[in-house]
This record gives C-alpha cells, structure tokens and sequence, in this order.
C-alpha cells in the first residue's frame, strides 16, 4: 500500500504472514510546556500505525531545534516525554535525527507490523456499516483559544489528555471485531478524513453532527470564533465534497471540519456489531467513543445533520 487513497502509512509486505507499516509525523508545539508537548507529538505519529491495524515496534526521533533561541534543556525535556510514549507503546527508540532550523518541531517516523490479512484501510466501508469515533474533536480551536486566553483551565486540561491517549487502547478492542475501514482523526478534521473514507470506499457517509463527542468548551470556544486557520481551509476545501444541513449550527459545523492533533480513531463496520464495540470501548476506558453516522450508498459524499 502507497500513496493510492491518501491511507495513514505505508504497507510493505515481507513475507505472507508478515508486513512493515512505516510512517513519519512532526509538528511545531501546541502546549507550553515541553515534556507535554513531546508526549503529544509522539502519540499523533504513533497514531497511524493503530489506524492500519498494525503494532508500532520501532521509533526514530525527528527534530527540528532553534539552536542557541532555547535552552538545551527543553529539547531533553521534550525527547523524554516522547519516549514515555513510546516505551508505553511497547515499542522501541532506535534513533534519530535533529537539524537546526529557525522553528522548533518534533515528530517520529515509527515503523509497525501487521499481518497481510488483516490491515485496515481508510476504504473498504459497506452500505449499512456504523460509524464510531474513538475521541472528541476540538482540539485546534481549543488550542487557539489557549493562544487568545479564552479557554478554562478544564477546556485545555480536557484537550491534553485527550491528545496524550494513545490510540492503542481503541485499537486493541477494534482488533477483536472484523471492521470494514479504519482512519485516525488528524489535520484535514473528522470531515475530511471522512472525505477520504467515503472516496476510498466509494460509498456516501452521513454524519449525525448531534452524536460527534466535543471536548470540554470546545463548543463555546467555537461560537466565540477561535477559529485555527487550518479549520477553515478544511471548510473551503471540502465545500464540494461535504453537504452540511441548514440545521446544524454553523459553531456546531466548524468542530467537524476542526483541524485534529492526535485525534481519535473512525471505525466502520457491521451495525450489528457496532454496539457490541462500542460497549468494548466504554469498558476499556474510553468513554468519549460513539456511535456518530452511517454509511449509505451514492452519491460518494459526507452529508452532515
């Protein structure tokens, strides 16, 4: 598997029972604070592996570092926080590369396995299948909201947890059941990686806007126009892919074109068997997992009520 239906790795088989899943992910810091930041960071790259149903086993560090504009000591303190996650992962730090460059990024090209039979792709849902979000949205305009001192210190306590759990927990309860499609919630939005699920899959997706679990305030936050800039190219990207009713509030609307950092996982498979994983999910501690939509037939769109 490549670059053929934007899916979140790559896929190369080594043997009939045995396949590498790579990726690479790195972002600029969302929080203040760098030990919490390297954690972030280091969940969001992990996060793909889990999407493909494969199991990280390697990690290598990528850095971009401001030399001489911060204190050496951020950099330990981000690579730490990194590593914790990786090492909760049960995965390996195996190394790593660092440049100097104006702004500070951090990330992880993480290297998982899978076996052939049983990878998750973001296309292969069926008409009749459910749909399951994994965590809530809001991440960006609580971030914004950090950035323009209007969010509680719940909101953004909410939002850090949220982006710190791996998705290793909803990915192991996923495994035991035969899911169709399986994405991760990243920067296009739960709209837009919808988008692609509904493209790859050649199906229509409805999202019921009312089911979409929101972070703390998030909602607020959004009638107040933190609005991150990436949200709205997500908007004016998707507008010929996505059809959002007139009843749904346009404050309502924007956390689902919301761009995500380590959001959750989409999950499409059998209605029979949605409640069964859902249930699966709340018992394993991820309580903000939902039942969120459905996928129809034509036209291959995401409709939004």
């Amino acid at each position: 598997m490549g670059l053929e239906f934007s899916d979140d790795a790559g896929v190369y088989r080594l043997r009939d029972d045995l396949a590498i899943v790579q990726t690479v992910d790195f972002i600029t810091p969302i929080v203040d604070d760098p030990y919490t930041f390297g954690q972030i960071a280091a969940t969001n790259a992990i996060s793909d592996i889990y999407a493909m149903g494969g199991r990280p086993v390697t990690a290598m560090n990528v850095v971009a570092f401001p030399a001489g504009k911060l204190d050496i000591e951020v950099l330990r303190d981000v690579l730490r926080g990194g590593a914790e996650k990786i090492h909760e992962a049960d995965a390996v730090l195996v190394g790593g590369h660092t440049i100097t460059d104006e702004e500070f990024k951090y990330g992880l090209s993480v290297t998982g396995v899978v076996h052939p039979q049983k990878i998750l792709r973001n296309g292969g849902a069926q008409v009749g299948d459910l749909l399951i979000l994994t965590k809530a949205v809001g991440t960006g305009i609580v971030n914004t909201g950090v950035k323009r001192g209007a969010a509680t210190d719940e909101a953004v306590q909410d939002a850090i947890t949220s982006m710190c759990e791996l998705n290793r927990y909803a990915a192991e309860v996923m495994s035991e059941f035969p899911v169709h499609a399986c994405t991760d919630i990243t920067g296009f939005g739960l709209l837009g990686h919808a988008k692609e699920m509904a493209v790859a899959s050649e199906a229509g997706l409805i999202i019921n806007a009312d089911r979409v679990p929101l972070l703390t305030g998030a909602l607020e936050l959004a009638r107040q126009k933190m609005i991150p800039g990436g949200s709205l190219r997500n908007r004016d990207y998707l507008a010929r892919y996505v059809e959002v009713s007139a009843r749904v509030p346009e404050a309502q609307a924007m956390l689902l074109f919301d761009a995500q950092t380590s959001g959750g996982l989409l999950i499409s498979l059998s209605a029979t068997l949605a409640d069964e994983l859902l249930a699966g999910l709340h018992a394993r501690g991820i309580k903000s997992a939902a039942i969120i939509g459905e996928v129809t037939g034509a036209p291959v769109k995401v409709r939004v009520r």
